[in-house]
């Protein structure tokens, strides 16, 4: 329930605290209600817990971050300082984006390719070691949690027009296209799932729904 709201700090690249906290308001409310017998309420507390939480404070504070970087590395370096230096977050404005960022992709016939070194092992790491640090952990044979809701698109849409963005944006390998016979096929590998929901986010026709997986699958970090 805390993660489910997609809480996330973007200046500090934190969010674990922020659902644990949010999961812990919303407990409570829970809690509360069924106290008072309640067994079907809103749980309208909720929201005015959260508002009134340090969570809600810290989030606030950060609200102009990805507004300001999205308009460029230094005019977005030097505006976020502004914000945050000499406003404390606190600013009299609120921005806002003016597309969705799954609008955003470039299609691939305006794009040029960019040919990235392998990973040395030392500073850059393959997405399956990655993976492999993570611990993430599903059960084989329950039910895939990605959800396409047409399965024709990834290779009638997303391969032809954006050169098939699953397999790039996901930090864990889960997509994959695979040729059978001269026929492109979208794998999805979902025991490899990190929960990010990338692919729920940034897929261009929004034809990819992550659900929670069966058993609260997915990453296990040993030393957090």
């Amino acid at each position: 329930m805390g993660d489910e709201a997609g809480f996330l700090n973007a200046s500090r690249i934190k969010g674990t605290h922020a659902a644990i906290k949010s999961g812990m308001l919303v407990a409570e409310a829970a809690f509360e209600a069924l106290g008072a017998g309640r067994s079907h309420d809103a749980l309208e507390a909720y929201p005015n817990a959260f508002r009134a939480s340090w969570l809600h404070d810290e989030l606030h504070r950060a609200r102009n971050f990805k507004p300001w970087m999205s308009k460029g590395l230094y005019t977005g370096t030097l505006m976020v300082g502004i914000d945050q230096l000499l406003f404390r977050g606190r600013a009299p404005w609120t921005l806002g984006h003016a597309q969705a960022d799954h609008e955003t992709l470039t299609p691939k016939a305006k794009a040029i390719p960019i040919e990235y070194p392998k990973p040395d092992g030392v500073l850059t790491f393959d997405r399956l070691s990655s993976v492999f640090v993570s611990n993430t952990n599903h059960e084989e044979d329950q039910p895939v949690h990605l959800l396409l809701k047409d399965p024709a698109v990834p290779t009638t849409v997303n391969l032809p027009v954006y050169a098939g963005p699953e397999s790039r944006y996901c930090p864990a390998g889960v997509y994959e296209f695979v040729n059978e016979a001269g026929t492109a096929r979208l794998q999805i590998n979902a025991a490899n799932c990190v929960h990010c929901k990338t692919c729920d986010i940034k897929d261009p026709t929004q034809n990819i729904d992550w659900v929670v997986p069966e058993g609260g699958g997915g990453p296990n970090y040993p030393d957090m």
